[in-house]
């Protein structure tokens, strides 16, 4: 069998595995491809990263549910931490010292996991600190350890201001950055607005960045966050972060004039709406401050795949949009990123959910 059959077979029987929970089953399989040859690098990047790229797309297509998310989740760290603890430590070469991390609120730490055992393969000392990193905390290890880069990970676009602060404060300290994960936009587009030093796409992909070698920022050039993004001048982006509390509540209020039958939700069912719209609202403040309406209308095509793979009826995605837009009149930006999401959802194609109300 090809390399590429092993793994893509390998993959399969590790994804059924861990899909009914089975650690057991799981780490046999595992074992069962390093006796037959596979490589580590392979096992991590070719083999345990579909899976897990596989099990975030059954939760969102509602196959398999956020314990069973866990579940899965859980038993491939747990795999990847055996894989590490089996390393005898005469590796590849040493390199140097790294810092991986995830930015300050991202709890997605399975990539940056990824990355930082691929780069302690490769023969690099690695300070993983895991996720939701304060930058304060952040940047006093950078003090104590003067490491050679920071690698700053996140997957929700959210968390793109968080991301900002922590790579001008690793910059103003001396450390270059070196970013990646989906919340830095397809070919790192965010990554460049936020004034990153590198972005790369993957962990092989870090390795290549980190053996060209990453300049060292001058701490002296301090830079304000309008010097990277001046459309911040507007404070629109500051004056909806302050109102998102009212902003939900008040959509919500509406929401329940307009479609009297959210009036019988469940508790349940109403948190869920809720969540909902102060979603909606915390990516349209992420599209605010990075001035990109692609991340709006993107996380809202996304959403409404999800609530229809839950039977709920996606195009109401659009009378909180109505309302939000009522709410926002004074804010151009966010009127012009409100109008540009109705549009991609009226665009996408969705499917009937039949016999479904607002937000289940």
């Amino acid at each position: 069998m090809s390399h590429t059959g092993a793994t893509a077979d390998c993959a399969e029987r590790l994804w059924l595995a861990v899909a009914d929970g089975d650690e057991h089953a799981a780490m046999q399989v595992v074992h069962a491809a390093l006796t037959d040859g596979v490589d580590e690098e392979r096992l991590l990047l070719d083999v345990i990263a579909p899976v897990q790229e596989r099990v975030g797309a059954e939760w969102a297509a509602d196959r398999i549910t956020v314990a069973q998310e866990h579940a899965a989740t859980a038993i491939n760290e747990r795999i990847i931490a055996a894989l590490a603890h089996r390393r005898d430590g005469r590796g590849a070469p040493y390199r140097g010292r790294v810092t991986v991390s995830c930015v300050d609120g991202e709890w997605h730490a399975f990539p940056a996991r990824l990355v930082a055992e691929m780069l302690s393969l490769h023969g690099w000392r690695v300070d993983y600190l895991g996720a939701r990193t304060p930058t304060p905390h952040l940047v006093a290890h950078l003090h104590r350890t003067n490491p050679e880069a920071v690698l700053l990970s996140g997957s929700i676009p959210t968390h793109l201001p968080a991301a900002h602060i922590a790579v001008t404060a690793c910059q103003a300290v001396g450390i270059p950055v070196l970013t990646g994960g989906r919340a830095f936009g397809p070919d790192g587009r965010y990554a460049d607005a936020l004034g990153v030093d590198r972005w790369a796409p993957d962990a092989r992909g870090a390795l290549a960045v980190l053996a060209e070698g990453l300049k060292r920022p001058d701490p002296s050039a301090i830079r304000q966050t309008v010097d990277d993004l001046p459309h911040l001048a507007d404070q629109e982006y500051t004056l909806v972060v302050q109102s998102r509390h009212q902003l939900v509540k008040q959509t919500l209020s509406v929401l329940e004039d307009r479609f009297p039958p959210l009036r019988g939700y469940s508790e349940a069912q109403r948190e869920r709406t809720v969540e909902d719209l102060a979603h909606i609202v915390d990516f349209l403040a992420a599209s605010l401050y990075i001035d990109d309406a692609d991340l709006f209308t993107a996380f809202l095509t996304w959403t409404a795949d999800i609530l229809t793979a839950r039977h709920v009826p996606a195009r109401s995605l659009l009378a909180g949009l109505d309302i939000l837009a009522g709410q926002l009149r004074e804010y151009p930006r966010a009127v012009h990123l409100l109008r540009e999401g109705a549009t991609a959802l009226r665009r996408h194609p969705i499917r009937p959910v039949p016999g479904s109300s607002l937000c289940a």
